[in-house]
């Protein structure tokens, strides 16, 4: 296999530990060459190729039973122009890393999730987003990107030349090639003030667009048996950074959103009963808190509870209402979950797969703890979130098919047309892409 290409097998799952599989062999590239032609052989063969990144997906994406490509090698900083603020970046390329590299520069990404362990790659392809009203997900950072084809051939897709492929490529779900370079659209080093306080959560939906338009980053967190939720609010500051101390750090970032949340999620686990309860505990330790710092390290959380999660896209106008909607199916219900229901917004953008596409966007996300029964919660979500046209996040559980998504997304007949140009064998596929994207 070329010059030193890392090839393996064994079993592969995802950092939820809820999706697994075998592929026939693991392949570790060097470089772009050893890529191609572990491509060209799987094909040849006729066989399947999936990237697996960080595993944060919390569907099928990365599963094969044929060959599975890690990008570790094909990571970093390839080049950087500081004045432009464009920088070409690895796909493997993890985002805390990157944020690291791009803080030397004094250059920033303009927005981000609240996971950093994601790959670039991943990210994009599944539509990985923040929150801002007047800002779109991680996808439209992008510039250009290059891409390995089932031939071992190199695509190199640029915005001023190819604007209808990369914008089927940005977001594509990993059925296009294998995505080994991504040029970014970066921004001057910049420093957020975060402001965290616990607000009763019918008054903050109430004036939700009000709150969103007004702050640069908004979201809010609520316990579905709590009245409250947990209101972030992070906006640009010219003020000298001013990071918690390293004990305070700890105690809020590692005692309290993890220890205690694996705690009281685990009593929860044990004996559902107390969930309620369990959760209005939750709504009042969830404390006030300021701080302000480095951009990338005020978006980002260190997250140790293992959970799975389903996240839907909505016209912003009908965010509130519908998690309205969610809130009472629990409780009505009274449903065995602890776990909290987050919302966000975003930036309408022009990805042809993109759950935001041209259209301002409410996120509404829920979770389930490890372990404990999530198939009828998230159905019931999902049968919600229908009613309002949404969208699923790629990367997280839902129960469309291409023949449910395909009349949400405008610029679906684009998608299948550039996929049938750049994999018309369809070798980067699995049962995940053959359900959501068609075969």
């Amino acid at each position: 296999m070329g010059r030193g290409a890392r090839t393996a097998t064994g079993e592969w799952a995802n950092w939820a530990g809820d999706q697994s599989c075998r592929p026939a062999r693991i392949v570790r590239p060097s470089d772009r060459e050893e890529l191609a032609e572990a491509v060209v052989a799987a094909a040849a063969a006729g066989g399947k190729v999936r990237v697996a990144g960080s595993g944060h997906s919390f569907t099928e994406a990365a599963l094969t039973e044929g060959t599975m490509i890690r990008l570790e090698g094909l990571s970093g900083i390839e080049d950087a122009d500081p004045e432009s603020g464009l920088v070409r970046v690895g796909g493997g390329t993890i985002l805390a890393d990157l944020n690291e590299q791009l803080a030397g520069l004094g250059l920033a990404m303009e927005n981000l999730g609240d996971i950093d362990r994601q790959t670039i790659a991943g990210a994009i392809s599944t539509g990985t987003h923040g929150t801002g009203a007047r800002l779109r997900n991680i996808s439209a950072q992008v510039e250009g990107l290059e891409l390995v084809l089932d031939d071992g051939s190199v695509r190199h897709l640029a915005a001023a030349t190819d604007a209808e492929l990369l914008r089927a490529a940005r977001i594509g779900v990993g059925a296009l090639g294998v995505i080994t370079a991504v040029t970014l659209r970066c921004v001057p080093a910049f420093t957020l003030l975060r402001v965290d306080a616990p607000q009763p959560r019918g008054e903050v939906l109430d004036a939700f667009d009000e709150r969103a338009d007004a702050h640069d980053h908004f979201e809010l967190f609520s316990f579905p048996y709590s009245d409250l939720a947990l209101v972030l609010e992070r906006n640009r500051t010219e003020e000298a950074p001013r990071p918690r101390g390293r004990a305070a750090a700890y105690l809020n970032d590692v005692i309290l959103e993890n220890w205690a949340l694996e705690a009281l999620a685990a009593t929860g686990k044990a004996i559902p009963r107390l969930i309620p309860a369990l959760s209005r505990l939750a709504g009042r330790l969830a404390s006030g808190s300021r701080t302000s710092d480095r951009s990338d390290r005020v978006f980002a959380n260190d997250r140790r509870v293992r959970f799975t999660e389903m996240e839907y896209a909505l016209p912003r106008e009908h965010g509130p209402e519908a998690a309205g909607r969610v809130v009472e199916w629990v409780r009505s219900n009274r449903y065995p979950v602890f776990f909290p229901i987050e919302m966000r917004v975003s930036a309408g953008d022009d990805a042809s797969l993109s759950p935001a596409h041209e259209r301002d966007t409410a996120y509404i996300a829920v979770h389930q703890y490890r372990g404990m029964e999530w198939r009828p919660y998230f159905e019931a979500v999902e049968a919600i979130m229908d009613d309002y046209g949404g969208r699923p996040h790629w990367g997280k559980r839902h129960f469309q098919t291409a023949a449910t998504l395909a009349p949400r997304y405008p610029a679906w007949e684009q998608f299948q047309r550039a996929r049938d140009l750049l994999d018309p064998q369809r070798v980067f596929s699995n049962d995940y892409t053959d359900r959501v994207l068609g075969f």
